[in-house]
């Protein structure tokens, strides 16, 4: 119930980040402030949602996850009722920073409260958690694109709104805590004879700064082939050319667009289950393997339509799982009682990846073509996989099973 609750919620703050390029065109057509100046409102949002996740998931630990999330989808709602009525960049960007900051809300809270409830199977719990965002828009693409044709973009702001947020709302009310006695299984048991490290305690040591690295190099990787696939199908020439896949036939980019939205979908719990079962590391070292070679694949091969579609689906296939990958991995490093906080402070790598992506264009513009990027992607990535297999992991084994043994200590401490 708990997890079924996160992935619906997720699924409806989705389109916050994901369908906000739907907006954008008729945004301008309207306003005539221009892309770059409304995109400004996307960057502050990403940057509100990812950096105030940590607060948030401070009241979490603190208060429960109802209340948090009540607030947030009241701030989701309130955004796009403010972007409905915007007639300022002003406006636009408040009603981003109050988006971000509910969005943030809701998913540090979702996946926190995976995290606690499944800790013998936080792999897949998140990932299924995360696969809700990832995937969570596909459904109402074609809805949210009609209603701007039919009706104009401030009434679709205003409905999809209301309607997100109250989905959000009611099922909010629903949302609890595990309890913190009197878990039935193994791995729960486990989980509570065992150091649980607080915020301040997880910053001083030093896994959790290479974890800190690793998620900033691969979700850089990651977000810079998001924001530059238009204008890298655009210098392919593939922007319209027709691919004929799964019966269908659509222009490669749009193809690829939507091939990619349900494959950063279902990495997610896919890859966490595998983590479940072979190690974080081991699938950290085999995904960010193949995101390497997609990437180098797609450098090479990515001019013919077909490959382009095939090779950036794979790419996103091998990038998603980070999102389920390093929360369920900071959970079983750090434990599960300030499981929300601590995976937010590790959120706040995508925000930093994000300040990382305008190198794309300075390096297109340095070297003419989109080959350095690729490359410096490939190699990142490789170094990743490296880092996961032969830094972190001899580091987190070493962490968790002091963890363990400190155990014993406090409880005989407490009891003294």
């Amino acid at each position: 119930m708990q997890l079924l609750i996160g992935v619906v919620c997720m699924s409806m703050i989705a389109n916050l980040q994901y369908g906000w390029t739907l907006f954008v065109e008729p945004i301008d057509d309207k306003t005539g402030w221009g892309r770059t100046a409304i995109q400004v409102a996307f960057t502050i949002f990403v940057v509100t949602e990812t950096w105030l996740v940590p607060v948030e998931g401070w009241f979490v630990d603190k208060f429960g996850p109802r209340i948090v999330v009540l607030i947030g989808a009241v701030l989701c709602a309130l955004s796009w009722m403010l972007n409905a009525m915007a007639d300022s960049l002003f406006l636009l960007y408040v009603a981003a920073a109050i988006g971000g900051i509910g969005a943030g809300g809701v998913y540090g809270t979702c996946v926190g409260n995976a995290l606690k409830w499944f800790p013998d199977r936080r792999g897949l719990a998140a990932g299924i958690t995360a696969a809700g965002f990832g995937a969570g828009s596909a459904l109402t693409v074609v809805p949210i694109a009609t209603m701007i044709e039919s009706s104009g973009y401030e009434a679709t702001f205003m409905a999809f709104g209301v309607g997100q947020g109250l989905v959000v709302f009611l099922l909010a009310w629903f949302m609890v805590a595990p309890p913190k006695e009197g878990f039935a299984s193994a791995g729960a048991a486990a989980a509570q004879a065992r150091r649980h490290y607080a915020p301040q305690e997880m910053l001083r040591t030093p896994v959790f700064w290479v974890m800190y690295l690793m998620f900033v190099m691969v979700a850089a990787g990651g977000l810079l082939v998001t924001a530059q696939l238009g204008p890298i199908a655009a210098d392919y020439n593939l922007e319209k050319a027709p691919v004929s896949l799964l019966g269908l036939t659509l222009p490669a980019l749009t193809f690829a667009l939507s091939i990619d939205r349900v494959l950063n979908g279902i990495t997610r719990p896919f890859f966490g289950w595998v983590s479940d079962h072979i190690g974080r590391e081991n699938t950290m070292f085999i995904a960010f393997s193949i995101e390497a070679v997609g990437v180098m694949a797609l450098s090479a091969y990515g001019s013919d339509p077909v490959a382009f579609v095939l090779l950036t689906g794979l790419v996103f296939f091998a990038w998603g799982e980070i999102y389920s990958l390093f929360p369920a991995c900071c959970g079983d490093t750090f434990g599960s009682k300030f499981a929300a906080t601590n995976a937010g402070l590790l959120y706040t790598a995508k925000g930093t990846a994000a300040l990382l992506v305008p190198l794309g264009n300075i390096m297109v513009e340095a070297s003419g073509s989109w080959q350095t990027v690729f490359y410096s992607v490939a190699i990142v990535n490789a170094l990743a996989a490296f880092l996961a297999l032969f830094v972190l992991k001899p580091m987190r084994t070493r962490t968790v099973a002091a963890a363990t043994r400190a155990a014993p200590r406090l409880t005989t401490r407490l009891a003294d």
